[in-house]
């Protein structure tokens, strides 16, 4: 198991477009991926689960990954979240 806490930096949260493609990008690995949101976890592989979690700008979570490829799936969500999902 590996993690890391990060903060939401873009403007709109995890809004539809950027959970998406969050979504899409964690279903690849075969490692499970959560994001812990106030006292949530979250399947980072679910689009709804991910917009149902209301992440904000602002708002800190922790992204953990257990598995096989866990840290390369840590590695490619710390990089999407770092840059703001390209916004």
């Amino acid at each position: 198991m590996v993690s890391k806490k990060l903060t939401i930096v873009n403007a709109q949260g995890f809004h539809m477009r950027p959970a998406s493609t969050f979504a899409t990008a964690m279903a690849k690995y075969s490692s499970d991926v959560v994001l812990k949101h106030n006292g949530q976890d979250v399947n980072a592989k679910s689009l709804m689960n991910i917009i149902a979690a209301c992440i904000k700008c602002g708002n800190e979570i922790e992204v953990v990954a257990t598995g096989d490829d866990e840290n390369e799936a840590l590695a490619e969500a710390v990089s999407m979240i770092e840059a703001g999902f390209g916004e």
